[in-house]
């Protein structure tokens, strides 16, 4: 097994959270998938990073995570566009990696497992692909 895939069994069974709080419950019907971005629903991609990140995102970016394929994913709760994760196959430290550009979910739909669907996405990549021997990504406070 590759590296990343080792790491990758190691964290899923983290508890991310980690400060003892469960997952938010809620009341009727409760359908998350994640779903491909195309050039249909890249602007929906667009709005998401507005609300949850404090950068901007260039037009570039979003060029490329239209063809990104697997690399990049929306999350639906409900048939709406609650979160996303993108990435890309990059370098570190001389290594080829997966580099998690961005991650992230509207506030109102935390602690619902939806980041978890999604980090359990990046995991199953990391594990076809037995190349890659790092995952990494920046955090912003």
């Amino acid at each position: 097994m590759a590296p990343a895939a080792d790491a990758v069994t190691e964290l899923s069974k983290l508890n991310i959270n980690g400060n003892g709080e469960t997952r938010k419950k809620i009341a009727g019907r409760c359908d998350m998938q994640l779903g491909d971005i195309t050039h249909h629903n890249v602007l929906q991609l667009k709005r998401l990073n507005e609300a949850v990140f404090p950068v901007t995102y260039n037009d570039k970016f979003y060029t490329e995570v239209v063809t990104a394929g697997e690399l990049a994913k929306l999350a639906y709760f409900n048939d709406v566009v609650v979160g996303a994760v993108c990435c890309r196959v990059d370098s570190y430290e001389l290594q080829r990696s997966l580099y998690i550009m961005t991650l992230g979910t509207l506030a109102p739909y935390r602690q619902l497992g939806i980041g978890d669907m999604l980090l359990q996405h990046v995991f199953e990549l990391c594990k076809r692909d037995p190349g890659l021997e790092n995952v990494f990504l920046h955090v912003q406070w």
